[in-house]
C-alpha cells in the first residue's frame, strides 16, 4: 500500500514539475511581454490608453489585429522614429503626428512590439531583438 501511495505521489509530482518547466522561448516571451508592458506604460499609454483604444480620431487604437499583423515590420520604425504621415487603422484615417522614442534600444522596441501585438485582443507571438534590429535597419527616413 505504501508503495502505491509513493508511486502516486511521485507521478503527480513529476507532472507538476514538467508542467512548471517552460522552454527558453516561453521564458523569453514572458520577459519581453512583462518588460514591454512597463515600457508601454511609460512611453505609449498616455496617448494610446491603458487598454490600447487610442483617442477618438486623434490617436489610433492598438486593438486592430489585422492592421498590426499586416504592418508588424513597420511597428519598430514607428515606435522608434515616430510617424509624420497619415495612417489608416480600422477604416479610420489618423493625421496626427506621433513623436519618436529615439532613446529606446532595439530590445526596448522589441519588448514594446511583443507587448502590443499580444495585448488588446492581439495574439501574434514573440518578436525578439533580432526582429527589431532587422526592421529598424529598413526604416524609411
Amino acid at each position: 500500500m505504501r508503495l502505491k501511495i509513493l508511486l502516486i505521489v511521485l507521478t503527480i509530482s513529476s507532472f507538476i514539475v514538467l508542467d512548471a518547466c517552460q522552454s527558453q522561448d516561453q521564458l523569453s516571451y514572458a520577459r519581453y511581454y512583462t518588460n514591454g508592458k512597463m515600457l508601454y506604460d511609460q512611453h505609449c499609454q498616455n496617448c494610446h490608453n491603458a487598454n490600447g483604444t487610442g483617442l477618438g480620431k486623434l490617436i489610433p487604437p492598438l486593438t486592430d489585429t489585422v492592421f498590426l499583423k499586416n504592418n508588424k515590420s513597420l511597428l519598430a520604425c514607428i515606435i522608434k522614429h515616430g510617424l509624420n504621415d497619415s495612417i489608416t487603422v480600422n477604416n479610420t484615417v489618423f493625421h496626427e503626428q506621433m513623436p519618436g522614442n529615439h532613446e529606446l534600444s532595439d530590445i526596448d522596441v522589441a519588448q514594446i512590439v511583443t507587448y502590443i501585438t499580444n495585448s488588446f485582443g492581439n495574439k501574434q507571438g514573440f518578436y525578439n531583438v533580432s526582429n527589431a534590429g532587422n526592421d529598424l535597419k529598413n526604416c524609411r527616413d
